[in-house]
């Protein structure tokens, strides 16, 4: 029997799919993530993964995006031989475009454009988030099954890809290279590994790992009955032991679940393919049978894990950003918590590359950066009607400025400190010394619950950049983590080290 497909029923699917990824996160992650929460004895992690649920939680009520990186929109497609298209005007392909042009624009939950093209020279922003990433199967049957997920680029930069020898170790191969990982990929989260095939397919079988539902409670619970299984809670265990933690702040649970498949390959490789998931994990799946457009349902907020987050307002420093000075960030230790009041100043990627050719050209700066603080954030578009003045407005992974630290933390700039998400490298960490700076982090994957603390917004510079540009924020206990202090000092490199060895002695007392 032949199925008709027509063009508005896919486009209306794949729109309301995105938009449904955008503000749920799937059941079987909230479980585990909920799971991580009630096991974790870091302090700091556990205080981030709290931040993290309560942020799912206010985006389940508000409709609003779990992260202000709505993320690349990629879809997978399987297509049965018995299905006839109807109506459309241009491609199939024309049409999941259109479908994610109407999900990023959409005005009751405006998403953030993350799209440029092309990738190098220009690098336009496409303004609708368009072309998505679109993988396509021909299956027997008369139906069309569609996977959508939204990957941010936190998480997809620390993808990793190797051309192993059949006698190489893939557990060897994963633990050397999470540590190079650093936090910007906001852990706890998942890891897809694809494992044979060629270069590209090993990537693409990473990439497709990542849709299946979390298991590994279960999987733990009953135990490993296969050698798939066997290698995922191997890498699991191992993973975890490294004690990296909640954005990498030093923990039980780095990694939620490890997903794998694998494909035959060429008798002499064995390639292999690490992509992670972050804390916004965000994917769906429907079927398209000819009866009209899919419209998930959503779920019920009765269902949602019991936890109980809020800042721990005792143990918490307020900072007035307005009156800072150089004495009290020198107070600061890594792991001390603050809340942020007064004006914040934004800007990533392009703000830095521009202040940078303005400074070595010897313009003069469009905004006074002396003694403020960074945020670095590319916000989503505010919604009036939900009364917002920014939308989600979370951190980004901060290692992408960090060749800018040094002149921004210099004369003529004279930036007083930054606040990101991940850990810093030497060269930012040595820029901070230098200038006795600071460095804090906020919890990506949280990014409603920080906007929350953002009272005003506006735009003070290179508006031509869109949420690249500079803002400057007017916000209210804002919670933040010092995660590198005037001395160098990271956080990111001394907790994992504690919690390393912490999980190894308790390993020990109990023999496993």
């Amino acid at each position: 029997m032949t199925t008709v497909i027509k063009q508005n029923d896919l486009i209306e699917s794949v729109a309301a799919a995105f938009q449904y990824i955008s503000y749920y996160h799937p059941a079987d992650f909230l479980r585990h993530m909920a799971a991580a929460y009630a096991r974790e004895e870091s302090p700091a992690a556990k205080d981030a993964i709290g931040q993290i649920l309560e942020n799912s939680r206010l985006c389940q009520i508000g409709h609003r995006p779990i992260c202000q990186d709505t993320g690349l929109a990629v879809v997978f497609v399987k297509v049965g031989m018995d299905v006839r298209w109807e109506g459309f005007t241009g491609s199939v392909e024309d049409a999941i475009n259109e479908g994610v042009r109407r999900a990023y624009t959409c005005p009751e939950n405006v998403l953030r454009f993350s799209a440029v093209n092309p990738p190098e020279f220009a690098r336009k922003n496409t303004k609708d988030n368009t072309p998505a990433i679109i993988h396509w199967q021909v299956v027997p049957g008369d139906k069309v099954e569609i996977t959508v997920a939204a990957k941010g680029g936190g998480s997809e930069n620390k993808s990793k890809l190797a051309m192993l020898v059949p006698s190489d170790s893939i557990v060897d191969w994963v633990l050397e290279q999470i540590p190079h990982m650093g936090a910007g990929w906001c852990p706890p989260g998942i890891l897809g590994i694809g494992i044979g095939g060629t270069a590209e397919k090993a990537a693409l079988l990473a990439k497709e790992s990542l849709n299946e539902p979390l298991d590994m409670l279960d999987l733990l619970a009953r135990g490993p009955q296969t050698d798939e299984e066997k290698l995922r809670v191997e890498i699991y265990n191992r993973v975890n032991a490294l004690g990296i933690g909640a954005q990498g702040l030093g923990g039980l649970t780095t990694v939620l679940d490890v997903k794998v498949k694998m494909y035959a390959t060429h008798a002499a490789s064995k390639p292999v393919c690490m992509i992670p998931n972050c804390a916004a994990t965000r994917h769906a799946h429907f079927v398209l049978d000819g009866s009209g457009p899919v419209y998930l349902d959503p779920p019920k907020l009765e269902d949602f894990p019991e936890f109980d987050w809020k800042p721990d307002v005792e143990k918490s420093k307020r900072v007035n950003l307005d009156t800072l000075t150089k004495e009290e960030i020198l107070s600061w230790k890594p792991g001390d918590t603050l809340l942020l009041s007064g004006k914040l100043l934004t800007g990533r990627d392009a703000a830095h590359k521009r202040i940078n050719e303005m400074v070595a050209k010897g313009e003069p700066l469009p905004v006074d950066f002396h003694n403020r603080a960074i945020y670095y954030v590319g916000p989503v578009d505010p919604v009036a009607s939900k009364g917002e003045v920014v939308g989600p407005a979370g951190p980004t992974t901060s290692t992408r400025m960090d060749k800018f630290v040094d002149m921004m933390l210099s004369e003529p700039v004279g930036l007083g400190l930054m606040v990101g998400k991940g850990d810093r490298g030497p060269v930012a960490r040595e820029a901070i010394k230098k200038h006795q700076s600071a460095y804090l982090i906020a919890v990506g994957g949280a990014a409603y619950l920080v906007a929350k603390s953002i009272k005003q917004s506006r735009v003070l510079a290179f508006g031509d950049l869109g949420m690249e540009a500079i803002y400057e924020f007017e916000v209210e206990d804002m919670p933040v983590t010092v995660a590198v202090d005037h001395t160098g000092d990271s956080i990111h490199i001394n907790a994992p080290k504690f919690w390393a060895a912490k999980i190894a002695e308790k390993k020990g007392c109990c023999g496993c």
